[in-house]
């Protein structure tokens, strides 16, 4: 049962962060993030976006002693046999860019079409009561698409340009953010949590 009016958002990504703030903004709980309470990331030295997901969550809750929701999150690509995946972030290194990552990811697939452009985006959410919690809640959202050979729109962050969704003419970066948050896979990992919450 959900009773705490403080939640803690364990990331320092502000894209995340704002998308996760508005998802949970019809909720009489404060959302902070771990930067705003001095918490530092931990290294995510798990194997999956769910193992990241947990770990960072544990992390940050047992230095605020405060219930805490993390995210792992990036974009899969079969044909690259799963890049950039766990490093989506960090796919053209430590301190790269967004920018940087979306050129890497292009140039490395310049010479793939047809389906050996698919990709999916995958967010893992995880929600724990405190650190040592036995029963977290965790949820997986997945939104399957291709990657364009150019990027297209200013909204969003990470490959949101390059990002065109199934069914949709528009990339990540091109829809209205409230479509967005609806469609995408923060969104539907975030709906499903929102219902087991309630």
């Amino acid at each position: 049962m959900w009773t705490n009016k403080t939640l803690v958002i364990a990331s320092g990504n502000r894209g995340k962060l704002k998308e996760l703030s508005n998802l949970f903004g019809d909720f009489a709980i404060e959302v902070v993030s771990q930067a705003e309470l001095g918490v530092a990331s931990p290294e995510e030295t798990g194997l999956s976006f769910i193992e990241n997901a947990l770990l960072k969550a544990r992390h940050a809750s047992a230095v605020t002693h405060l219930p805490s929701l993390a995210d792992d999150s990036g974009l899969v690509i079969p044909a690259l046999d799963g890049a950039p995946g766990l490093y989506s972030a960090r796919y053209a290194g430590v301190n790269a860019s967004d920018q940087d990552n979306v050129s890497l990811l292009l140039e490395r697939m310049k010479y793939l079409s047809g389906d050996n452009r698919l990709g999916c985006y995958i967010c893992a959410l995880a929600l724990i009561r405190n650190a040592s919690d036995p029963d977290p809640l965790v949820v997986v959202g997945r939104w399957p698409g291709k990657i364009t050979r150019a990027p297209r729109g200013d909204s969003g962050f990470g490959y949101d340009p390059v990002f065109l969704p199934d069914n949709l003419d528009q990339t990540a970066a091109e829809i209205d953010p409230q479509v967005k948050n609806q469609l995408s896979h923060r969104g539907q990992a975030v709906a499903e949590l929102r219902s087991l919450l309630r």
